[in-house]
């Protein structure tokens, strides 16, 4: 499923345009990145929180030569799914 196809069921189940569909979960995206830039957890009940996660620079192994080489730091977006969503996944 991909942004398009997420905004048609909105539209269909709520009986809104495709295109104000689009805007309504274009801007949940954008809602979702703004706050996991600023550094906070998004939590959505009934289906789980976002939250940036930090990793520490450190030594890997260029796989093609062996060399040794630094990775840099960086920050990523996990998810943890909520009870709910997990108990679904899983029947």
């Amino acid at each position: 499923m991909n942004n398009a196809d997420l905004a048609e069921k909105i539209a269909e189940a709520n009986g809104l345009t495709k295109a104000d569909a689009r805007k309504v979960v274009d801007g949940v995206f954008a809602a979702i990145a703004d706050a996991a830039a600023s550094g906070d957890e998004i939590a959505i009940n009934g289906f789980g929180k976002f939250k940036v996660k930090a990793s520490a620079e450190r030594e890997g192994r260029n796989p093609s030569t062996g060399a040794t080489i630094k990775i840099a730091a960086s920050k990523k977006l996990a998810f943890a799914p909520a009870k709910a969503v997990k108990d679904r996944l899983n029947g």
